[in-house]
């Protein structure tokens, strides 16, 4: 069903019942009419993107400046779109611009960093110490997307497993520019010999 302007119809319920008891024997269902075990690493990967995304949520609930909040809005989204590739196996969405597009992000709040001369600890700014934990479960998903990748090497995009490893990057980066616009000091690491 289109609406008036062809675009199809945008009030369509996706989502209509939210308890369905369907999955109690630990079974669940892909996009495509599939089941599979809660434990698949495909599901392992779905439940991964999800936390990541709830804690990129958090993060975008704190009074960020509104462009770092768009940023992690597109973030957000591109999330979704990996999820909905990996729950129609053999389905693509990421592509090359989307990579580029991360990258582009990224080297933007890089060009407003002093340049790092040693390892940063996580912390500083309450907000910045959390985009360093969603720095670590992006990480996480990373390492369960390639384990995924190694099972089935037609299972995962490799655009999109190349845009998570990228994620990563652009959360550190984020972390520090949210600490100097706080004026809120980076601890640095300092190698045993030297503490």
């Amino acid at each position: 069903m289109s609406d008036s302007n062809g675009t199809g119809n945008r009030d369509k319920t996706r989502i209509n019942r939210v308890i369905t008891r369907t999955g109690d024997a630990g079974e669940t269902g892909l996009a495509d009419g599939s089941r599979v075990s809660k434990c698949h690493p495909r599901i392992v990967v779905l439940g991964e993107l999800d936390e990541l995304n709830s804690a990129l949520g958090v993060l975008r609930a704190r009074p960020l400046d509104s462009d770092l909040d768009a940023v992690l809005g597109l973030v957000q989204q591109m999330l979704f779109d990996i999820g909905g590739e990996l729950a129609i196996p053999g389905h693509r969405v990421i592509d090359d611009h989307d990579l580029v597009e991360m990258e582009s992000q990224a080297d933007t709040i890089n060009a407003e960093l002093p340049p790092l001369k040693e390892f940063v600890l996580p912390g500083g700014h309450p907000d910045a110490a959390w985009c360093h934990h969603c720095r670590t479960v992006a990480r996480r998903l990373e390492r369960h997307v390639i384990a995924l990748h190694e099972t089935d090497e037609e299972a995962v995009n490799p655009v999109s497993q190349a845009l998570i490893n990228r994620l990563s990057d652009l959360l550190f980066v984020m972390a520090r520019l949210i600490n100097l616009r706080h004026e809120a000091p980076e601890t640095l690491w300092m190698p045993k010999a030297d503490r």
